[in-house]
């Protein structure tokens, strides 16, 4: 069915207009030399004792390892499908998140019950299976909105394991390639433990999972990004200068958080976040399938902090 949200498409109207995903981006994070072509060009300034070292590289879970926000859109159309939400309740077909309205929606708001409550509030509460008029009071309302995230939980473990997500392009490789160099491979990521456990021991298997140098999950740290305290706490625990890290991400929130702990960022932005302002990333790609760790240790090398 159609989604319509007048709410929804006022929070929306303020979004950055969408850049061109067709080629890398580059932009100073400093007041550095502005790189333009697809191969950096080192900077002829001397650099001198404010240089780095490509001594860790840390990666994000959710968006960099997994485009995984088109999963959880997939697992919540199949929750409305199985409970027979309908909202409006006069709908005749069972609600079903558009990936137009997704992409948008899943950076409004944040968490899936929280999800659900906004919408249901905007929209009207739904009738289903659950409730077969729509719940008027709080525990009900708590009730539909439990059963139906925790279907849908069990359902996002069922695709993971399904065997049919892969990594997102240049993952594995990059990751190949960095354990063979003897530096050291991170993943630190805001979501829960055991979801990122679960995306990891699948997607990238047991052994690579178990040869991470450090892992780190929300779980870990008491405040979660753009908080840096995961990617501070990453550096420590992997006995690295913050300045020779280099954090992929995939949106605002995270380039935030490593630019806070003083780590260099380099975006490989999905569908959802696009069109978000990279302006402090060293460097933004639409994936990582043509990037090479030897990519990264020049690209990182040119940041150069003024004097």
């Amino acid at each position: 069915m159609a989604v319509s949200c007048n709410h929804l498409a006022t929070l929306l109207s303020s979004s950055i207009a969408t850049s061109s995903s067709s080629h890398i981006r580059f932009f100073p994070r400093f007041k550095t030399l502005r790189l333009k072509s697809s191969k950096p060009r080192v900077s002829t300034i001397s650099a001198s004792s404010s240089s780095r070292s490509l001594e860790a590289l840390i990666f994000d879970c959710d968006g960099v390892i997994l485009e995984s926000e088109n999963l959880h859109r997939q697992a919540y159309n199949d929750a409305f499908s199985h409970f027979d939400v309908r909202c409006p309740s006069s709908s005749p077909e069972p609600l079903n998140w558009s990936l137009e309205f997704y992409d948008k929606f899943q950076n409004l708001v944040g968490g899936g019950k929280p999800k659900m409550r906004w919408y249901f509030k905007e929209n009207g509460w739904p009738i289903s299976t659950v409730f077969d008029s729509p719940p008027t009071n709080d525990d009900d309302r708590e009730k539909l909105i439990d059963t139906l995230q925790d279907w849908k939980t069990e359902r996002y473990k069922e695709i993971i394991k399904s065997g049919s997500v892969e990594a997102r392009p240049g993952v594995i490789r990059l990751m190949d390639e960095v354990k063979a160099s003897g530096k050291k491979l991170a993943v630190c990521s805001a979501a829960t433990k055991s979801s990122v456990v679960l995306c990891l021991e699948n997607l990238i298997e047991i052994e690579r999972f178990q040869g991470l140098d450090c892992f780190l999950a929300g779980d870990d740290v008491k405040e979660k990004k753009p908080d840096p305290s995961i990617y501070i706490t990453a550096a420590e625990k992997l006995g690295v200068s913050v300045k020779d890290c280099l954090v992929i991400e995939d949106s605002v929130i995270g380039l935030q958080a490593a630019t806070k702990a003083g780590m260099s960022c380099v975006i490989t932005y999905t569908s959802s976040t696009s069109d978000q302002d990279f302006n402090d990333a060293i460097a933004v790609y639409p994936d990582l399938g043509n990037v090479r760790l030897k990519d990264l240790e020049t690209l990182l090398q040119t940041v150069v902090t003024a004097a």
